[in-house]
């Protein structure tokens, strides 16, 4: 039995993506111009992101309840295929420089891209592990793309080690609740006995919040970050900064919004979650001195910031949903910030590295004002938005949450979020101290400045210019 056409225009995004790795998989044999393939991939990640809309003119439940397409679903897939034209965009050069196999990294992206898609848009919960699965799976070996590194194989290894825990996690935590409730399909759990339920639809609801705890780097499971962010290529640490978070988060939000017990059951782990990884993420970026390092724990802190609005949502969504909408619309605004910042920074750091990644100590970054203004002004740009300065995005993010925590009274929470945006000032600013008041050290005045081509000049446009678009006029985007 063949599915019907509007099913399949519900998930045409995810189609697209998938179709597209298939096809550069088929002509990597046959094609050897590098820029062919990375046109190609420009072209379906477009055609993925724009399909977005078909989707949604189409909206509804797909393949019997297992797939919703709506604004929300239609957020994160414009969210994720963005973040996948511009990997592509500045993975090109980066992987002519370390003579890397082009078409498998693309083929790989796009994969990892589908699997973000149907995480954002589940409605069951097995539908959101197969997505789950799909962006792990090819998140892994993009983890270990640069085989001959021992720190990329390293990171892969243990992103794969630790993955595979809390896959495991998630899916007892699936099995539970479905013996709890009797369903799969998160509206028809609202409809569940929660308090004959008990402890078991208890226990499953937090191995699913382990499982995806994990996936977005939250304390106590954030373990693997630092060293992944590290060890992997950086286009695919830009990639994992923003993409398989959002989606992570996304899934989160929608078992959070949709059922019931979620609600009741998450409020004090989420507020033990983001304070510990609040303190986790940024105590840790205050001793680094790599820059991919020092990001991976900034990115940490962030997800404690974004945990910081679901728990006050928690308490907002027992008044109503319409008190809730404030903190929804927080964490959406600010996972869009957030991606579009942290591709900027690390495309920077991509290019800054040289090959074989050598130069990403911050003892590198001295004196980049008087070697590349231009860089060094976009970085600081990107690191004052991550502080959260007025009239970058990074801003209002912080302010969305701000609010929405002390508007839901939770003042010690709130009070915690302005103690560490105080430490994350410290280890941004001191990058900005490096590049504008330290001489470069005798090497790197040698060498010159690093060339910067136009597709990754490109990419640092579109968020440099989303950076202060959505910092100067972010009310459209949270309406």
């Amino acid at each position: 039995m063949f599915p019907q056409a509007i099913d399949m225009q519900r998930v045409l995004p995810e189609l697209i993506w998938c179709g597209f790795g298939v096809l550069v998989m088929l002509l990597q044999p046959f094609v050897r111009s590098r820029q062919f393939f990375t046109f190609v991939a420009l072209i379906g990640s477009l055609a993925g992101t724009i399909a977005a809309f078909t989707a949604l003119a189409h909206g509804g439940p797909g393949f019997y309840g297992l797939v919703q397409s709506d604004a929300f679903s239609f957020f994160f897939r414009l969210l994720v295929g963005t973040v996948s034209f511009l990997v592509i965009l500045a993975a090109g050069p980066y992987l002519d420089r370390e003579q890397l196999p082009i078409a498998e990294f693309y083929a790989l992206l796009f994969f990892a891209t589908a699997g973000m898609g149907v995480l954002a848009s589940a409605q069951e919960l097995l539908t959101g592990f197969i997505g789950l699965e799909m962006s792990s799976i090819s998140s892994y070996v993009l983890a270990g793309y640069r085989r001959d590194s021992l720190k990329s194989s390293e990171s892969a290894m243990k992103y794969f080690l630790l993955g595979s825990f809390a896959t495991a996690f998630f899916l007892y935590g699936i099995a539970l609740v479905y013996g709890a409730t009797g369903t799969t399909q998160l509206g028809k759990m609202a409809e569940a006995d929660v308090a004959a339920s008990g402890t078991l639809l208890k226990l499953g609801l937090a191995m699913i919040l382990i499982g995806l705890g994990f996936k977005v780097a939250a304390a106590p499971f954030q373990v693997w970050t630092p060293d992944v962010y590290e060890g992997a290529p950086t286009p695919v640490t830009a990639l994992f900064s923003a993409g398989p978070k959002a989606a992570a988060f996304a899934l989160l939000l929608r078992i959070f919004a949709t059922v019931p017990a979620a609600t009741q059951y998450w409020f004090w782990a989420f507020w033990v979650l983001a304070a510990l990884t609040m303190f986790a993420g940024n105590l840790g970026a205050l001793v680094q001195t790599n820059m991919k390092r020092l990001l991976a724990y900034s990115s940490i802190a962030h997800a404690g910031y974004i945990l910081v609005a679901f728990a006050a949502v928690t308490s907002m969504a027992q008044g109503g949903s319409a008190e809730a909408a404030p903190a929804y619309a927080a964490v959406l605004f600010y996972l869009l910030s957030y991606a579009l910042v942290k591709l900027g920074a690390f495309t920077i750091v991509s290019q800054l590295g040289g090959f074989g990644e050598k130069n990403l100590s911050l003892d590198d970054y001295a004196g980049l004002s008087q070697r590349q203004p231009f860089v060094a002004a976009m970085l600081s740009i990107y690191l004052l938005s991550l502080l959260g300065l007025p009239v970058t995005a990074g801003f209002f993010g912080k302010f969305y949450i701000f609010k929405a925590a002390v508007n839901s009274h939770l003042i010690s929470l709130a009070v915690l979020m302005a103690v560490n945006s105080v430490i994350g000032a410290y280890y941004y600013l001191r990058v900005i101290v490096v590049m504008y008041m330290r001489e470069p050290s005798a090497e790197a005045a040698a060498v010159g400045p690093v060339p910067f081509p136009i597709g990754v000049n490109a990419v640092l446009l579109i968020t440099f210019v989303g950076t202060i678009l959505f910092g100067l006029y972010p009310n459209p985007v949270i309406n």
